[in-house]
């Protein structure tokens, strides 16, 4: 399948890249319909080889990435993709039944995942978040202060706007979209517990499901990151049976 790139009078200039990489044709064609309706530069590949010679050329905001495709898999191309397109955004396409899957596609760095049959506009609401995340502000429009962007904590220290995380060492340490934000969710709600509905709710906007591990394993991340001893965590604690609490000492 050729990579196919559509517009409309509806998509403006600087409106966010995306490509679909899926092996259902019919897939592809509604959401290529759908997505550049919506104003998006929107193009479509069927198989991992073909994704990375359109890379080559383009450099898209979002990959809308299946699991499922002939050649290399989903979850290899999304940990490919996170190491060379570490700004790029990732979300799933899984199946219903691709619960493991799924988990290993946001341990290897996606930002987001969606199952299938899903609603266009549920996808669409993913979709803009996730941009969202990746986004900074205009340039034009940054506040002069940047200080107001900055949380500490325990010799960590965040930046809300650039969406950076410096460690107490100053090295940089690069997180997945989806991990900063959660990051940022904990910090501030520093003392309160919530629950992984609450943290999915904050997350994307849907609710928990009773298979749904996506928030153990991001937590689990983070604590890689973030703990001496992520075993026996001093940062993020886990409540039993409520969920998370963040407990480091912040500057606000």
């Amino acid at each position: 399948m050729k990579t196919q790139q559509y517009h409309n009078n509806k998509t403006i200039s600087g409106s966010a890249e995306l490509l679909i990489v899926d092996d259902d044709e019919r897939i592809c064609r509604s959401l290529e319909c759908y997505l550049q309706y919506e104003g998006y530069c929107v193009s479509s590949v069927s198989n991992g080889k073909a994704m990375w010679q359109h890379l080559e050329d383009r450099q898209p905001d979002l990959v809308l990435l299946d699991i499922i495709l002939p050649g290399v898999d989903g979850i290899t191309l999304a940990r490919e993709l996170r190491v060379k397109k570490p700004d790029t955004g990732i979300i799933m396409l899984t199946g219903k039944d691709d619960a493991v899957d799924t988990i290993v596609g946001l341990e290897v760095g996606a930002d987001d995942y969606i199952t299938k049959p899903f609603d266009n506009r549920q996808l669409l609401a993913r979709i803009r978040s996730v941009l969202r995340r990746l986004s900074t502000n205009n340039k034009d429009n940054k506040a002069s202060d940047e200080a107001a962007y900055i949380i500490q904590f325990d010799g960590w220290q965040i930046n809300t706007e650039t969406f950076e995380l410096n460690a107490p060492t100053g090295e940089k340490i690069n997180l997945s979209s989806i991990e900063f934000k959660l990051l940022e969710i904990l910090v501030d709600n520093v003392g309160h517990v919530l629950s992984r509905d609450q943290i999915l709710q904050k997350l994307s906007g849907r609710e928990w499901q009773p298979n749904d591990r996506s928030v153990d394993v991001l937590i689990g991340k983070l604590r890689k990151v973030l703990e001496i001893n992520p075993a026996q965590p001093k940062l993020i604690r886990t409540i039993r049976n409520l969920g998370y609490q963040f407990i480091g000492k912040t500057n606000s």
